[in-house]
């Protein structure tokens, strides 16, 4: 647990073991509200028309018809989104893509790129509506592989979209690029026995979460709005979707509903911003449920890469020198994680000759988001695949290998910084030892071993305790619960409050009731938001301690907290029975 390097493991009361889940029960019985469980009275239902085009310029688009259907109430367009992100400071370039991505501007970027909405009395009647949309299309030349898009003559998605890290010569496809590392490559590869270089490519793959993309958006003509969706990150789709539509932040109430799976792919705005501007025009709530096939045509898959990986090695397996080149297509957009893919390709080892490069690639297709470790699994994939080519070419134990060019603490990484503790070669050892390592094959069947690394991280992350009368603890966090973080939240504060984990009761807050907090992503929210709850339930024993103390009449540091109780301790502390956390705050 977060700040207790003196208490051992099994120090500890409620960590560790197996409750049941605060959300269990609802789960379980169908009480619980998901994206499209959600309803408002006086609600309409959206549709979204999406381009048959992967790349089209868009010379109009005429929807007099669906607005004469009758039961249509709202129809929007790329005109009903005001350009109010240009004038955001900061946030201008990020949340142009994110209002391109929303609704096509002068081009369809891909199949399935929004062109127009419809909000009717019923979700039938609004999808009748689209097919009375005439929408004229210029087709255009379209390129969806990456090594094709960053070709001379390829296509050019949109124009202007490289940021300065892109060096000159480059496609304009081209929009990011990463360069890290140290040492001397090619001196590297010239005191090798073996040197091997090979092409890997990794198609697009979507997370395949059961759960569609949902919301309910309800925004008044005084800019007053509120938001229920299914999301990781209701604060970011907060901040986004104010943005896009010009509204102040703060008068847009965000409410994360609970989620049917993400994986990193409901970090990203899609539709939400389109069901407000419906609202707005109809001045009623909107609610927009995506079908599979707009799940899967218009929401982000994890990027596809090409990778060419170069490892020499000397006869006794050290390994003399890496390069990685990664080359991530990530959709119509900017945000291909080609950085962090070149980062983790070598991140498990000791090197002292390494280059990475990543090149973020724009492709007619839909923008991709985070999957499980946004862009790490095919750098290991392919530089994993050549470690063990050459552990088989020079007849090496690959854990063996590996074990020998491990990262270790102190190991400077491929990208920067040095390890602290990083556990690569306590990892490996236990596979080295394990049974299965040396059990027999049987027929067609194979033993494979690869080692792989991903970042973690804090982010901004708020949260709310409150004690009630009666002893029991009400924690408020504004991370969206995709993995269980009610549970790990409740243990910790049970452990510091040393209360029953019974009596405390985690709920995810809106955006109106607690402080910002990044998006539930990064294997960051057992650390990040746990470390909060753990330092609120400190401050809350801290402040239990001193009413305590009021109350004994003693110095607040002669009190020590245990088992929920508050007890005189010390020469000084007097002779008092232990009060317990219901008597101090009832």
């Amino acid at each position: 647990m977060a700040l207790d390097d003196d208490l051992k493991k099994d120090g500890f009361t409620f960590v560790g073991t197996r409750p049941k889940r605060p959300d269990g029960l609802d789960k379980v019985t169908g009480r619980a509200k998901f994206g499209a469980d959600m309803v408002a009275p006086g609600m309409l239902h959206g549709a979204i028309l999406r381009s048959p085009h992967a790349h089209a310029r868009i010379k109009g688009i005429d929807t007099s018809k669906a607005e004469a259907l009758e039961g249509v109430k709202a129809v929007v367009t790329r005109a009903d989104f005001p350009d109010a992100v240009q004038h955001k400071p900061g946030m201008a370039g990020e949340m142009w893509n994110v209002l391109e991505n929303v609704m096509a501007g002068e081009k369809a970027l891909y199949d399935g790129h929004a062109v127009a909405a419809v909000a009717a009395t019923s979700a039938l009647i609004a999808k009748d509506a689209l097919k009375l949309i005439e929408v004229d299309y210029e087709v255009l030349p379209h390129v969806t592989d990456v090594d094709k898009a960053m070709a001379a003559d390829a296509p050019v998605i949109r124009e202007g979209s490289a940021d300065r890290s892109v060096p000159e010569g480059l496609h304009p496809n081209v929009v990011r690029y990463h360069e890290s590392g140290h040492g001397d490559v090619d001196a590297g590869f010239a005191q090798a026995d073996l040197v091997m270089e090979d092409t890997y490519k990794t198609e697009a793959t979507h997370q395949g979460y059961i759960e569609p993309h949902a919301c309910l958006g309800m925004l008044g003509a005084d800019g007053k709005g509120e938001l229920w969706c299914t999301t990781q990150g209701h604060f970011y789709f907060q901040k986004v979707c104010a943005a896009v539509l010009g509204l102040e932040t703060s008068q847009l109430r965000v409410t994360a509903s609970e989620i049917g799976g993400g994986f990193g792919g409901k970090t990203t705005v899609f539709m939400e911003p389109v069901s407000l501007a419906l609202s707005r025009k109809a001045n009623r709530p909107v609610k927009m449920v995506m079908s599979r096939s707009e799940v899967f045509r218009a929401t982000g898959p994890t990027a596809s890469a090409s990778m060419d990986i170069k490892i020499g090695m000397t006869k006794d397996g050290t390994i003399t020198a890496a390069k990685g080149t990664y080359r991530l297509q990530g959709g119509a957009f900017p945000g291909a994680p080609a950085d962090f893919t070149a980062m983790c390709g070598f991140a498990p080892y000791c090197l002292e000759n390494v280059l990475q490069i990543g090149y973020d690639v724009m492709a007619n297709r839909p923008k991709q988001a985070a999957y499980r470790a946004p862009g790490a699994p095919m750098a290991a994939f392919a530089v994993e695949s050549v470690i063990d080519e050459m552990c088989n070419k020079l007849g090496l134990d690959p854990v063996e290998v590996r074990l020998k060019n491990a990262a270790r603490d102190g190991t400077k990484s491929s990208y920067g910084p040095t390890w602290d503790a990083i556990g690569q070669v306590a990892c490996l050892e236990a596979v080295k030892a394990h049974p299965h390592y040396f059990a027999p094959l049987k027929e067609g069947q194979g033993r494979g071993i690869a080692s792989g690394f991903w970042f973690n991280h804090g982010g901004e992350t708020s949260v709310s305790l409150a004690l009630s009368e009666d002893g029991t603890a009400q924690i408020s966090v504004g991370t969206p619960d995709i993995g269980g973080s009610r549970a790990s939240m409740a243990l910790m504060a049970a452990e510091v409050l040393g209360i029953p984990y019974e009596n405390i009761r985690v709920t995810i807050a809106d955006t109106a009731t607690l402080g910002y907090n990044d998006v539930s992503h990064g294997s960051r929210v057992t650390y990040a938001s746990g470390l909060a709850t753990i330092k609120a339930a400190r401050d809350a024993v801290e402040k239990l301690k001193g009413r305590a103390a009021a109350e004994w009449g003693i110095d607040p540091e002669a009190v020590t907290w245990e088992d929920g109780y508050a007890k005189p301790s010390g020469p000084n502390a007097g002779e008092f029975e232990p009060m317990h956390i219901t008597k101090i705050t009832g």
